[in-house]
């Protein structure tokens, strides 16, 4: 199959905005923990696409112009010294698509992505440690797991 990858652009926030509840599945959120899907496409147009907006994403296009797959991505200062580096928040490619090399084509496009951007010394993302799948995929691109780090994570209280 042949598919596009590119930028997110504001026609595509009801495709991501599917997508993200797609995504959400696959980690195991019940029907329960599903966010409405109109309260969802507003996060995705402010996070996207508000004035400033708070991430970005490359998204994979199939053939008939389905949106199977995104790369969402900040970038964080600092990083080394006062650079900075390109963050992948998420990475997902419906299952049906994945091991045909699209995960590892977007990863190439994000490293460009921080290649060219003056100051960008990096890319760091984290996988859950119980996502064999996706640990398996970083180690035969040749990523290494980083030890040291510890995440912690607290709720904001607006949720």
């Amino acid at each position: 199959m042949t598919v596009t990858i590119r930028p997110a652009e504001k026609r595509d926030v009801p495709a991501v905005a599917e997508l993200i509840e797609e995504i959400e599945r696959f980690y195991g959120a019940a029907d329960t923990d599903i966010q409405p899907i109109e309260e969802r496409r507003l996060q995705v147009e402010e996070a996207l696409f508000g004035v400033p907006p708070l991430a970005s994403a490359l998204l994979v296009e199939d053939e008939t112009g389905e949106i199977v797959g995104l790369a969402a991505y900040s970038f964080l200062w600092p990083a080394a010294g006062s650079s900075h580096s390109l963050f992948l928040k998420e990475l997902y490619v419906r299952d049906t698509l994945r091991r045909q090399g699209i995960g590892a084509r977007l990863m190439d496009e994000l490293r460009a992505l921080a290649a060219a951007r003056p100051g960008c010394s990096r890319v760091e993302w984290m996988a859950d440690r119980d996502n064999l799948g996706a640990r398996a995929f970083y180690e035969s691109r040749g990523f290494t797991e980083s030890d040291g780090k510890i995440v912690y994570r607290v709720d904001s209280g607006t949720a």
